[in-house]
């Protein structure tokens, strides 16, 4: 049974006053160390009823705005500096209602576009996205977490540098994006429409750009 609240808060977290000590001094300690950098802070973005984080590590996310609607979409602004695939994570900041206004509520729709500037100094043949309720497990069909997998003939799927692409959704919910590619320094854009009609405070998105393998 889900138990509502913010996904990472412990019901005991106030009550564990050495463990917060120790961290206070880990973070101290980390301040103060000569490599330390002030650059290297993950920035949490809010747009809508969420918010955009690249604390997995990987890329830096740049902007994020919009709400949600498919006139106003949560635009993400990101750069990748390797060909290798990196998670945003993403956790909802208003309360859950399936269907509610989205500037109010996370509601469980969400159209998205993701502009991705390649800076890994290779052309990227393919990309791909793929959902996950649970970090690093598949998106079953049960969990209500894909992209839009009731439309059976979406017309909201697209890319700026690709000119097709497919959906999987069994045993994952994977979107990928073929025939075309990004050149290094230029960026990509992507439009899709997420849908989660059971909808959970965090969840996550995996961005994987693909390489010539030949």
């Amino acid at each position: 049974m889900r138990i509502p609240g913010p996904a990472g808060f412990s019901s005991t977290r106030f009550l564990s006053t050495p463990g917060r000590v120790r961290r206070a001094l880990l973070l101290a300690l980390l301040v103060l160390a000569p490599g330390y950098a002030a650059a290297d802070e993950v920035k949490v973005w809010a747009a809508g009823a969420y918010s955009f984080s690249d604390e997995l590590g990987g890329f830096h996310i740049t902007g994020a705005s919009g709400t949600g609607t498919r006139d106003d979409p949560l635009v993400i602004t990101e750069e990748l500096n390797a060909s290798t695939p990196v998670t945003l994570t993403i956790r909802t900041t208003k309360p859950i209602q399936a269907f509610g206004k989205a500037s109010e509520f996370a509601n469980g729709i969400m159209y998205m576009r993701i502009d991705v500037l390649n800076n890994s100094g290779q052309a990227w043949v393919e990309f791909q996205f793929e959902l996950q309720e649970i970090l690093n497990r598949p998106s079953v069909f049960g969990d209500g977490l894909s992209f839009d997998q009731r439309n059976k003939t979406p017309d909201n799927i697209w890319s700026s540098n690709f000119t097709d692409f497919d959906r999987d959704f069994e045993p994952y919910d994977r979107l990928l994006f073929r025939n075309g590619k990004v050149d290094p320094l230029k960026t990509a854009r992507f439009e899709f429409l997420m849908t989660d009609y059971t909808p959970r405070w965090t969840f996550y998105l995996v961005q994987d750009p693909r390489i010539p393998t030949g």
